[in-house]
């Protein structure tokens, strides 16, 4: 018996200002679009059991077309696999912070998709011979994480933390998620678990997967990027599981807009010109191209006398060609004796408590994060403009 695990759509996700002809937001359609094509995937693969882990939406009140998107696409899928079991639990984006405020999931009933949201569900399947223990978040009470004794297969699906997992940058959500620990988990107890919040793709035991989300729509996409880097993971995806084989199988789907993170620079000891070659040339040696993409190009070293004076025209110009451009400039460490010692320490930056604050503050529905972090920092590196060079600059 296979089945299909997924998480994490974010649908009604908005990021920069760029509109498609009809008037969305680009980075809305770009989510509705990654998760039609993982619709598409999962019936081709026809599993017998399709899993989803919760956080469908990017707000408990997301805009229209992205609730219409959702139901169009829920129908083809229930149509395209009549035979299949759907279940559904509802995550911390997905779940209102009063009982009175209905979860938007139920919407998706009619379907005959079995969701499951406020409170933990056992969901038995008489004729596969298989519970599933459906836990969506949940703001009050501890659910209790039992298998059934009497089913030859029992499935954990689950939207939370688990506790040691999450890196930093994993943990800055605007609703913190229900953390349950290694030991309540109990991986071993089941069949398998499928987990929902986290969005890298993630092994927690041989039969327990985070599977990540369907595009990058975190409050650090960066972040993302460099942990599938050094995981070797192939971007967002799906998995696919066989219950009776135990083999898992990572479905990679990039998603539908190129994340391009290019090689760091230095500007050290670079005068703007110098500075802004370096910058072309690393944008003219994009694989094919920055054209709609979004694209990032970190570039430490730079004091604020030389960012002031590089080719702002230009970079105006990478950022129309790109959907979104981001020139992460960074300013040199400044390195002091430390009060009460002769050791010299390293002091945080100015961007760097800038960026920090602004990442771990709480925020209200329908802010994005990244904007405001790099709306932060544009604001910053202008009054950088403004004031002009440092004595301790201007020496050096």
């Amino acid at each position: 018996m296979r089945l299909v695990h997924l998480s994490d759509i974010h649908l009604g996700f908005r990021q920069y200002q760029r509109q498609t002809p009809t008037g969305i937001n680009q980075r809305e359609a770009d989510v509705a679009r990654s998760m039609q094509r993982v619709i598409d995937k999962v019936i081709e693969l026809r599993p017998e059991l399709v899993l989803i882990a919760g956080d469908v939406f990017h707000t408990v009140r997301p805009t229209n077309p992205a609730i219409l998107h959702a139901f169009r696409e829920f129908s083809r899928l229930m149509a395209m696999l009549p035979d299949a079991t759907v279940v559904m639990v509802a995550g911390n984006h997905d779940t209102p912070r009063t009982a009175e405020t209905g979860c938007i999931l139920r919407l998706f009933k009619p379907l005959g998709i079995a969701v499951v949201d406020g409170e933990s569900q056992q969901i038995r399947i008489a004729e596969r011979d298989l519970t599933i223990l459906a836990v969506p978040d949940m703001a009050l009470g501890r659910p209790s994480l039992e298998p059934d004794p009497t089913s030859k297969y029992n499935i954990l699906l689950l939207h939370g933390e688990i506790e040691g997992v999450l890196p930093k940058y994993g943990r800055e959500l605007d609703r913190s998620p229900m953390e349950i620990s290694r030991k309540e988990l109990g991986a071993e107890k089941w069949d398998y678990v499928a987990l929902g919040h986290y969005h890298v793709y993630t092994s927690i035991a041989p039969n327990a997967f985070y599977s990540g989300s369907l595009d990058y729509t975190s409050t650090n996409p960066w972040g993302e990027l460099a942990e599938e880097r050094e995981l070797g993971i192939g971007g967002k995806g799906i998995i696919e599981y066989d219950l009776e084989k135990k083999t898992q199988i990572f479905h990679a789907l990039p998603p539908a807009r190129p994340w391009i993170d290019l090689t760091p620079l230095s500007g050290a000891g670079l005068s703007p010109a110098s500075l802004d070659e370096a910058i072309r040339d690393a944008l003219d040696n994009c694989e094919g191209g920055i054209e709609e993409k979004i694209v990032r190009l970190v570039v430490r070293d730079v004091p604020r006398h030389i960012l002031r004076d590089l080719d702002h025209k230009a970079l105006r110009d990478y950022k129309r060609k790109a959907l979104h451009f981001h020139l992460d400039t960074r300013r040199p460490e400044i390195v002091r004796p430390e009060m009460g010692q002769g050791a010299p320490g390293r002091r945080a930056s100015l961007a760097d408590t800038v960026r920090d604050k602004l990442r771990s503050r709480t925020l209200t529905e329908n802010i994005d994060r990244e904007a405001l972090v790099e709306l932060g920092l544009h604001y910053l590196r202008e009054a950088d403009l403004v004031a002009g060079p440092t004595d301790e600059e201007a020496v050096a």
